[in-house]
Order: structure tokens, then sequence, then C-alpha cells
């Protein structure tokens, strides 16, 4: 029997397999397709403090190996979340993440103390990483300094764990995961998409309406895994793979490199049963390789000459 279980220290996972915010709605939206219970977990999409509209169509744009989206972060806002969707949710045996939003760092701190209200969420992840809000992409995750004093701020206001939403677009990634480390946060999860954008040729527009959006998918794979692999190396707090997981065998990558757990994005476009797939993957790439217990192959990446 092949133990898939994950420790993130503040909570332990049936396996490493999450539902990444974004895409994955509530949850609800994918019982036709999977077991929620099979998961270790899932990610809701963006909590405000109030209903939010996004970004005007178009919204994503497909391109080589990936996607653009500029969805905006609609949404329907904490109240109605708490009122409407989380006692639905607490029927499940799995772990249910809520990604906090926030227009500024007090709004993110409402949010949290809100929801620290209501019993059936594990951890906030924190979204200070969002690239298509607001335009140019910018956003506290780019800034040591911006991405510490919100961490520190939410965390002071949150009765959960915490987990920070890393941003790809950055310089020095490593020096933001030690500034949110520093704050207080008790994972991070990396990365967020990529800042890009798409022409349509025949009109000479752009093809989101927003000009830029976030990239994800399969094209971002072998840089976010670069960039989990140096966090992972330099922090001493989970680290929660995110970026173009399209197997199990992407998953197991991200495990080497030195991710505790990893998040399921974009592949749940293209199969709804994504997820599970990959937990099937996972168990298999384990039983051929003779690997007992998955967390093993954590950080087991051979750089050796």
């Amino acid at each position: 029997m092949i133990d898939l279980s994950v420790d993130l220290g503040f909570i332990r996972l049936k396996n490493p397999v999450i539902a990444a915010s974004g895409t994955f709605g509530y949850g609800q939206e994918f019982v036709p397709f999977i077991n929620l219970d099979d998961i270790g977990g899932f990610v809701v999409k963006g909590l405000y403090s109030q209903p939010r509209p996004g970004n005007p169509p178009p919204r994503l744009a497909e391109t080589s190996s990936g996607l653009i989206n500029a969805i905006g972060l609609p949404g329907i806002g904490m109240k109605r979340f708490v009122e409407e969707i989380l006692p639905q949710l607490r029927k499940y045996k799995t772990a249910l993440f809520v990604n906090v939003c926030g227009e500024d760092p007090e709004e993110f701190a409402a949010v949290v103390d809100y929801l620290n209200g209501f019993d059936g969420i594990a951890a906030y992840e924190l979204n200070i990483s969002c690239p298509n809000v607001k335009k140019g992409g910018r956003c506290p995750a780019l800034c040591p300094e911006d991405t510490y004093s919100i961490v520190k701020l939410v965390k002071e206001a949150s009765q959960r764990p915490l987990i920070t939403k890393l941003s790809p677009n950055v310089t020095n990634i490593v020096e933001i995961a030690l500034s949110a480390q520093e704050a207080g946060t008790d994972a991070v999860s990396l990365v967020n998409t990529f800042l890009a954008m798409a022409i349509d040729t025949k009109t000479k527009k752009p093809k989101i309406a927003n000009i830029m959006g976030g990239l994800s998918g399969p094209a971002i794979k072998p840089i976010a895994l670069r960039m989990v692999y140096q966090v992972a190396q330099n922090v001493t707090i989970p680290v929660l793979g995110i970026g173009g997981i399209m197997s199990g065998l992407d998953a197991v990558e991200f495990l080497l490199a030195g991710a505790k757990a990893v998040e399921i994005g974009t592949a749940n476009f293209i199969d709804p049963e994504s997820t599970v797939k990959i937990i099937k993957q996972l168990e298999q790439y384990c039983l051929t390789q003779g690997v007992d217990k998955l967390e093993d192959l954590v950080g087991a990446v051979d750089v050796s000459s």
C-alpha cells in the first residue's frame, strides 16, 4: 500500500494533489466529474469582500502550449460564499482552502477576519500575485517590502494557517518568498501566471480586452519548476508547486524539486478528471519505482555532478 499523504505542517493531506484557485470554481462545478473526497484539497476561486464582475471579454486566448487569461477575479463575494457555498462544501472530507483577495491590504485583512467566524476552512491562500486585475500587472508580490507588510497584516488577522501565493513576474522570487516567510506565512504556493500578451494579426488588436493577461499551462512548467526548486532550497516553510502540471510525472518533478504538494490549474479546463488521474499516476509511479512513501520524493532531486 503506497502512502500518498503529505504533511504541510499545519495539515496532513491524504495526497499532494490540490485543485488550484480560478480553475476549479467553488468546487461544486466538478462534482459531476470527480469525487471531491478523492483529491488532497481544493482552493476556491478568489473572494473579495464584495461581488465582482471581473474584466470585460474577451478574457481568454489560447497560445502555444498554454492559455492567456485576464478573467479579473469575478466572484460572489465573501458573504454569499459563506451563506450559499460553504455549507455545501463542509460535507466533503478533503481540505478546503479559500483564496483571499483585496484591492488594498485592509480588504485582505477584512475578508480573513470575516471568514474566521465560520467552520470548514482549512487555510487561507493569500492572492497577492494576480497579474491581470490592475493595468500593467502590478501586484504586492512584486516587491519584498509590500509582500512583507501585507502578509504580516493578514497573518495577524487570521485565525487559520496562511499560504501566500507568489508571482513569477519578479527578478528574484527567493527574495519575495523569504519576505513572506519572515512576515509569518505558514507556506508559499508558486507560481501564479506569467504576464503575457497575444495579438490578432487580422484585426491588429490584442486578443485580450485587458491587453495583457496571465500565461498558464505546459509552456510555463520548466520556469515554474526552476522557481520552486530555488525557493525550496532557501525557505524552511512548505512549498506548494504550481505551473503547467498536466500529468503524474509533471507532479513528480515538482515534488523532487522540493514542493510538498502541487496545485493543478489549466489541466482542469482540458480534462475535468485531471486531478484524480494525476493521483492515480503518482501511485503508479511509486509502484514502479519502489517508493513506499510519496513524501520521500520531496526534495530528492540529485544535483550532484
